[in-house]
């Protein structure tokens, strides 16, 4: 019998509800085998990012080699990456390596405002590691980055505008965008999914689910995404069932508390409550 071999490549949240710890539950819940290269360590809980310690970029690269080149690897999914060396790093080993089904949540700041990677970053993930992507997960506010527009425009932006930003995004490289809109302020919660191949927008559309409890989800949602990919499935049928796990998560973690702040989703709420 062989697993499902996923790989993540972001920063460690200590406080475990989002960054590695977050993909290692996402991964495990779905029945994945999970690998992990940590590019930063964080000191962070519920409420905030109060310090960042970088690891360097020969050693991040070092992890990728040791991992893929004994166990392999069928899908990676990429987190927060700090910096433009390590972006410059991650991306030249996994082209090296011939890594499958890359999942890239471009992390740029945190659930509760903090700023996560420097300024030099964001071109590097355009000019980078967006072209060998098999697909991208920006939120709103990360779009906005990416496009250069401020947020404010895209959280007041009718359906057609979000699937022109949707092109837009894909001209960075990636076969594939999904747009999340959790941050916008309708009670009905649209997410697109752009293909470039065929310029195809698929649209998601749900009730907002009324919670505190948000800390983790685009990592958890992008780790699903991967996980699937992983198992085979198509594109399209990765996101719909990504989308259905999180939704899970999300109305299953609801009801705790944790921490003074934005507590986290319950990754494993099919196994218990």
């Amino acid at each position: 019998m062989k697993y499902y071999r996923l790989l993540t490549i972001a920063g460690s949240d200590s406080g475990g509800g989002a960054g590695i710890q977050a993909d290692l539950k996402t991964f495990s819940a779905l029945g994945c085998y999970g690998m992990s290269v940590i590019c930063a360590l964080t000191a962070q809980n519920t409420r905030s990012v109060t310090g960042i310690y970088p690891v360097p970029p020969e050693f991040i690269a070092l992890q990728i080699d040791t991992v893929i080149k004994d166990i392999g690897v069928d899908a990676v999914k990429i987190g927060m990456l700090h910096s433009r060396e390590v972006i410059a790093a991650v991306t030249e080993r996994l082209v090296h390596h011939r890594a499958p089904n890359i999942v890239v949540d471009p992390v740029m700041v945190s659930t509760g405002g903090d700023k996560l990677l420097q300024d030099d970053a964001v071109d590097a993930l355009k000019t980078l590691l967006f072209p060998i992507a098999d697909i991208i997960t920006p939120n709103f506010p990360e779009a906005a980055m990416l496009l250069n527009q401020p947020v404010e425009a895209l959280l007041s932006a009718d359906s057609s505008q979000l699937e022109t930003a949707c092109k837009h995004l894909s001209a960075f490289g990636p076969r594939a965008v999904v747009l999340k809109g959790g941050h916008g302020k309708s009670h009905r919660m649209l997410d697109l999914l752009y293909t470039a191949k065929d310029a195809r927008i698929r649209r998601f559309e749900s009730d907002r689910i009324d919670t505190r409890n948000t800390h983790g989800t685009g990592c958890t949602l992008s780790a699903a995404i991967a996980a699937h990919l992983a198992k085979g499935l198509s594109l399209d049928e990765s996101v719909v069932q990504a989308k259905a796990y999180i939704t899970g998560a999300l109305e299953a973690g609801a009801g705790y508390q944790l921490g003074n702040g934005h507590g986290p989703v319950h990754h494993f709420f099919g196994y218990w409550r």
